[in-house]
């Protein structure tokens, strides 16, 4: 496991040497970002520089990612996040990483990256993933582009396209992700959809009223 483990980790190093990052280009060589609770001065992509000559080891750092998440969830998924938030060094840098765990059957429903690709790296078990294309010209339908990854399969998804993963196996699945982005967002299309707050209302024909896509979730397949 220690020795996939590193694979994995020099796979991700990899990427990241050679990803076209999202974010803009530093003009310094680091700013380790500073809590937003003690900023007080220009931020730069969303963050204050932390000064120069404070600057430790530590805000390059984290440990923890050869540790399970919990896939104890109704998805039975997890995603370990490692970006600006966690390295406060990674600011303006363009990259982050996550872990992803699934439990047999888990998914990690459709979602988007809106400001970053995704290179993911299967460590464990078998997965399905893919993503779907922009919406076409008219009379034409949105591709979806699938594979089945086992260990050691890379696939990417493109910057702002929904995609998925889903582990078809009967044991759990690993995988790590390279983002092209100190913050690569996500939106869970399901959750923004039926869960915003407030919630979408449609204005339909009179003699049906308006419906409320909340709603439309308690009548639409699990």
């Amino acid at each position: 496991m220690a020795f996939r483990f590193h694979i994995a980790a020099a796979i991700l190093a990899l990427a990241f040497t050679i990803v076209h990052a999202s974010d803009p280009s530093p003009l310094q060589d680091f700013c380790v970002a500073v809590p937003d609770a003690n900023a007080g001065g220009v931020f730069v992509n969303g963050k204050i520089c932390k000064d120069p000559k404070l600057v430790e080891p530590e805000d390059f750092f984290f440990q923890g990612l050869n540790k399970p998440g919990s896939t104890a969830k109704p998805l039975g998924s997890n995603v370990t996040q490692v970006n600006v938030n966690q390295i406060p060094g990674l600011n303006t840098l363009g990259v982050s990483l996550a872990r992803l765990d699934f439990a047999p059957y888990g998914l990690n429903p459709p979602h988007i990256h809106p400001r970053a690709t995704e290179v993911l790296f299967v460590l464990e078990g078998t997965l399905v993933v893919g993503f779907v294309t922009s919406n076409p010209g008219m009379n034409m339908k949105n591709k979806l582009f699938t594979k089945v990854l086992n260990p050691g399969d890379v696939f990417v998804f493109p910057q702002g396209l929904i995609h998925f993963q889903f582990n078809q196996g009967h044991s759990n699945a690993v995988a790590f992700a390279g983002l092209g982005s100190q913050n690569p967002g996500v939106i869970t299309i399901a959750n923004a959809v039926f869960g915003s707050d407030p919630p979408i209302g449609i204005e339909l024909p009179d003699q049906v009223g308006v419906v409320v896509l909340g709603q439309l979730k308690d009548v639409l397949p699990s």
